[in-house]
């Protein structure tokens, strides 16, 4: 009779011992497969989140950018291009420009596709006498934004103004009692109000804007402009260093590709919206990383439960393997006195029990990974529906199924070698 013809017949006499020692098996082995899906379900549960809150983070800052466009509406533009002579302080000075460049700049620089400034506005601004009402006001003429090629356009942040039509600054319309509809002359023009803008508190309240066209007609430069306003596309940092670089390559730009003009920048609104921006980013950023370290905590946590319990599962595992086995060779000593008078050698016996002790530990093993596997993805449901398979590591699989028959073989080693060194003359001599 074969040895593994000897642990069937001892496994089928003993069903009830053989069935508690894979219990025990398949419990340490299930415990050790959950408590490893349920640590993967949580790094996955962690990636799923973070991903849904970066893709949160960037919606929300595309809205602010967009935000911030229409912010820009209320605060100006924030680059000037004037004419190279154009004597800046006596600009700030005067608040329009005195020299004028002409309005095919404006076409020439949208052509070149820039990419470091958006919504090129052509302009003419001067401070003129209204002589039907007796008054000095800022006339200001736009034919509205030119498109820059190769850019998307979005909602323009500035409406063109048709011809023959004119928008009032909110005190001129206050104190000339006009609405929208009545009929206004400048200098020998007549012109509908289009509309009266809210109060600003500012020059803009004493203005008028009307179209390019009209400007150009009534001020005697035809094909002139005084400027071109425009956006400059967002800072990458706040830093002042690196905001004056990106200044110099921003000038360098624009008159590279338009020469014969000069550029101002309205600094402080471009660090102002830089830093808006990049705190909104740090305060996202911040909030992700608490919310990492929570999650880590977390982990942590269950990791360490895990070292706790699943070391002591394996133990016990271990410790009922050794008992049970001990109490079976005490139990059939007689048995074991009888195979060993028939020939059966002290190795013989001895590799009965250790490949029966090998034998449950597979059995124990299998059932555990499927068990521990099975707990884990219902314990973890939600991860489970969307990635099944990730919960399962192979290597703690296969890790399981070499083990726990090793550690089935040394808890059932010592009864082993009792079993082996049983003198079978003294054996039957008790009988």
């Amino acid at each position: 009779m074969t040895i593994w013809r000897l642990v069937q017949k001892e496994i089928a006499h003993r069903r009830l011992g053989a069935a508690i020692s894979v219990l025990a098996v398949s419990v340490a082995v299930g415990v050790l497969v959950s408590q490893v899906g349920l640590l993967r379900a949580h790094d996955l549960k962690t990636e799923q989140v973070l991903a849904a809150k970066q893709h949160e983070a960037d919606r929300e800052l595309a809205n602010m950018e967009d935000a911030y466009r229409k912010y820009m509406k209320e605060l100006g533009f924030n680059v000037l291009i004037l004419a190279e002579e154009q004597d800046v302080a006596e600009f700030w000075r005067e608040g329009h420009a005195t020299c004028t460049i002409p309005e095919a700049t404006v076409n020439r620089l949208a052509a070149t596709g820039i990419t470091v400034i958006r919504h090129l506005l052509p302009m003419i601004q001067q401070r003129i006498l209204w002589p039907e009402k007796q008054r000095t006001i800022t006339l200001i003429g736009t034919r509205g934004e030119v498109a820059i090629v190769g850019r998307s356009q979005k909602e323009p942040m500035l409406q063109a103004v048709p011809s023959g039509r004119a928008v009032l600054g909110h005190q001129l319309g206050t104190d000339l009692a006009l609405s929208p509809g009545d009929t206004i002359v400048l200098r020998g023009s007549e012109l509908e109000v289009l509309d009266i803008r809210p109060r600003r508190g500012g020059i803009e309240d004493a203005t008028v804007w009307i179209s390019l066209a009209d400007a150009q007609r009534m001020l005697g430069l035809a094909g002139r402009i005084s400027a071109i306003e425009a956006l400059k596309c967002h800072c990458a940092s706040v830093d002042q260093h690196t905001i004056q670089e990106e200044i110099a390559v921003l000038k360098k730009a624009i008159t590279g590709a338009v020469p014969g003009v000069q550029v101002v920048i309205r600094e402080n609104r471009v660090v102002v919206r830089a830093k808006a921006r990049q705190k909104a980013r740090q305060v996202h950023e911040a909030s992700l990383r608490r919310w990492q370290a929570h999650r880590a905590e977390l982990r942590g946590q269950r990791e360490a439960l895990a070292g706790l319990v699943v070391p002591l599962v394996i133990l016990g595992a271990a410790v009922w393997i050794a008992v049970n086995a001990l109490a079976n060779v005490r139990e059939r000593r007689t048995e074991i006195g009888i195979l060993r008078a028939i020939g059966v050698s002290e190795s013989q016996v001895f590799v009965l029990f250790i490949a029966k002790a090998l034998l449950l530990g597979v059995l124990g093993a299998i059932l555990g990974v499927l068990g521990g596997g099975a707990a884990a993805l219902a314990m973890a449901a939600d991860v489970a529906a969307t990635a099944p398979l990730a919960l399962l590591s192979p290597s703690v699989a296969i890790g399981a199924c070499v083990g726990a028959p090793l550690l089935g073989a040394l808890a059932g080693l010592a009864p082993a070698v009792i079993a082996a060194r049983h003198d079978p003359a003294v054996i039957l001599s008790e009988v």
